[in-house]
């Protein structure tokens, strides 16, 4: 009987070694290996992988494209994180109103973007933003105003950063309506015996009591935004302001499969992973001490 415990929980380990802990440390080992080529390269024994040390990660810190997407990264985040945030703690805030009618559908209508995958959104998106065939066109032209090329410049951000947040403000918001939905009603009852309007409900009451629900969709926006991928990539055919290293992971699918330099890809993964971990890291423990101060008080 002592060793039924493990006996139930063998499998949950297999898989955690097989799909996850080997996978690591297999990328880890390509990291730290290098095909040196001999001569022109041709003919059996012309190639082999010898070991490398640290050299392919000096060389992703200084390789100016990886730096440069992951800057483009960045300001992408710094626009989504707060606009999907915001939205879907407006939308909880409102959906926990008694006046809102038909709550179920509503709550379905906004989760339903999130159960559309990543490739299919952009895709769809993508040819709204096309000229030629977007309605929006049609619709600006009838008007008179001039269709911006969304898939251009500047507003490539803006069209980027429409798809994420259309796409992961209903995951979000469920995380923090379920929350809503847990406070006791005691809390509210004695909130209005208090004097509090809806809004000062919602600002001081509310809010304050979800938010570790917010640091919550918050860390997982954050690892999510770092790692951006199927968006850029199913929007590069449709627009040549899109290139191939756009995202730093971007760059380390085209390093591996089209420059067929996997061991300088691995190394680059394993940066973009210690970087986000790092990052998340940090601000999960800016958040838990901003919370620990509060509670003090």
């Amino acid at each position: 009987m002592r060793r039924a415990p493990y006996a139930f929980l063998a499998p949950a380990v297999v898989l955690f070694l097989l799909f996850f802990a080997l996978p690591i440390g297999y990328a880890i080992y390509l990291s730290l290996r290098k095909v040196e080529v001999k001569g022109l390269g041709l003919g059996p024994g012309a190639r082999d992988e010898v070991w490398a040390g640290l050299s392919n990660y000096t060389d992703a810190l200084s390789d100016s494209e990886l730096l440069d997407g992951a800057l483009r990264v960045l300001g992408y985040g710094a626009l989504v994180v707060p606009l999907m945030l915001g939205s879907a703690l407006l939308f909880a805030l409102m959906l926990d109103t008694e006046r809102v009618r038909f709550t179920t559908f509503t709550r379905l209508a906004i989760f339903l973007p999130y159960a559309i995958p990543g490739v299919i959104a952009a895709l769809l998106w993508g040819f709204l933003y096309l000229p030629d065939v977007s309605p929006f066109t049609y619709v600006l032209d009838s008007v008179g105003l001039p269709p911006p090329n969304m898939l251009d410049g500047g507003p490539l951000f803006i069209a980027l950063t429409n798809i994420a947040v259309w796409g992961g403000t209903g995951f979000n918001m469920i995380v923090i309506y379920t929350s809503l939905r847990s406070i006791p009603v005691e809390v509210y009852e004695a909130a209005r015996l208090d004097g509090c309007s809806q809004l000062q409900l919602a600002l001081r009451v509310k809010i304050p009591m979800v938010a570790p629900s917010l640091v919550l969709t918050f860390f997982f926006s954050i690892i999510a935004t770092l790692q951006v991928f199927a968006e850029p990539t199913t929007l590069k055919p449709l627009t040549n302001s899109l290139t191939s290293t756009w995202s730093p992971l971007m760059k380390v699918y085209t390093d591996a499969f089209g420059n067929n330099d996997i061991h300088s890809a691995a190394a680059q993964a394993v940066i973009i992973a210690v970087a986000t971990l790092l990052m998340s890291f940090g601000f999960l423990r800016v958040a838990n001490r901003r919370t620990k101060q509060e509670e003090a008080r």
